[in-house]
């Protein structure tokens, strides 16, 4: 005798003259003998999705609404890489020097957070901080003369506002306690953020709203292909069928498709990062100057990032390097310098050619899918590549 289980609950099992049959159209289960020793161990499911972080989690929830039925594996716990890690700038640096690739993304990534907060903060209870807060961009007198046409085309290509400012007393009613330092910019009010270890807390809130199957703390071994197709993972202790596999393992990426012909090009790039521990009101828009960048959060923290570091998967944070984001950081805003740094801590980003993500079928194994490879930018980029990958998979079905 038999009994299937999704998750941890019974379904009915209708038994024939062939044996043990049942309806439901591919959800999650598990199929075990009720005879003390098991016969067979199995799983199986629409997708699989190897890769429990931002874009993984993104990915999934819009499948699973899409009435797919999915599966997320993530070797340790989900959204606890990259994706915790970050600032959520919802926008690229400097967007004016990506390409239009990326700003297509980051465009879709504009209109759809506000409601996807709100969706988000519904179906699980806790505020991803949705804050349109705008950024100004710090610049010489000579980058903005050179960039202005590219701030121009930009703004105009992609519908956002933006204003020039052309001196410290203009800086100043945007960003009080500025450093009398820069005097010119880009200010960019439409520019918001978001609070990266609530929203990643919020996915996953909203995946166990939505009912959608995860496993923390399970490494896949290997992707299972036969005959240049699809038929699921390998994990330490069972194989999991599926039709589908979206590879979303952020900078593990190319380690999960090694031995395949085709692999992305994505390596780790670490960044390091200190939050201070202030009070609301203290600064009220993102500060960007090159590559530092200062992000107020609601609740009066102010966080200063980030290093570009090519250092393999070490994640370790050097003293060196949190007295360097120090001193850029009261440069930035010399009222810092009053205030304790609360945390110093380092991610690895998934680093691709100019920031570019893969979003895509494999051209040879069929079933194959890769959503990973969003650099700097998976927050603002996330929604989109969800979007994109999901329609693709479920066009191909």
């Amino acid at each position: 005798m038999f009994r299937l289980l999704a998750g941890d609950r019974p379904i009915s099992v209708i038994q024939g003259k062939g044996g043990y049959g049942f309806y439901l159209s591919r959800h999650l289960i598990r199929l075990e003998s009720t005879h003390g020793k098991t016969n067979r161990n199995d799983f199986m499911t629409d997708c699989i999705v190897i890769g429990g972080g931002l874009i993984g989690m993104l990915s999934a929830r819009e499948l699973k609404k899409a009435g797919m039925d999915v599966l997320v594996l993530d070797k340790g716990g989900l959204g606890q890489e990259s994706s915790w890690a970050g600032g959520g700038i919802l926008s690229p640096l400097h967007p004016w020097n990506y390409s239009d690739e990326v700003n297509e993304l980051a465009s879709i990534g504009h209109q759809v957070y506000p409601q996807l907060a709100g969706e988000l903060f519904e179906e699980s209870g806790i505020d991803p901080e949705y804050y349109r807060c705008g950024m100004l961009v710090l610049q010489s007198h000579k980058q903005q003369i050179s960039q202005q046409s590219r701030v121009l085309s930009w703004a105009d290509r992609w519908k956002m506002q933006f204003f020039s400012v052309d001196s410290l007393a203009e800086m100043k009613s945007i960003a009080p306690g500025l450093s009398a330092a820069f005097e010119q910019g880009v200010w960019l009010p439409d520019v918001a953020q978001m609070r990266n270890p609530r929203l990643v807390k919020a996915i996953k809130g909203s995946m166990d709203r939505l009912g959608i199957h995860y496993k923390e703390n399970m490494d896949v071994k290997k992707i299972n292909i036969k005959n240049g197709k699809v038929k699921g993972v390998v994990t330490p202790d069972r194989e999991i069928n599926a039709d589908q596999v979206l590879v979303a393992g952020g900078a593990w990426t190319a380690a999960l498709l090694k031995g395949l012909r085709q692999v992305p090009d994505i390596a780790p790039v670490k960044g390091q990062m200190i939050i201070y521990r202030g009070q609301p009101g203290l600064l009220n828009t993102i500060l960007l100057a090159e590559n530092r960048y200062l992000i107020p959060r609601k609740d009066g923290r102010i966080l200063c990032g980030s290093t570009i570091e090519h250092s393999g998967f070490d994640k370790s944070t050097s003293e060196t390097v949190g007295q360097k984001l120090q001193l850029s950081a009261v440069e930035l805003f010399p009222g810092l310098a009053e205030l304790p740094v609360e945390h110093h801590w380092s991610g690895l980003r998934p680093g691709s050619p100019a920031g570019e993500p893969y979003i895509l079928r494999h051209n040879e194994i069929e079933g194959l899918y890769i959503n990973a490879g969003h650099y700097r930018n998976g927050v603002i980029l996330g929604i989109g590549s969800a979007q994109r990958i999901s329609k693709m998979m479920i066009s191909d079905r």
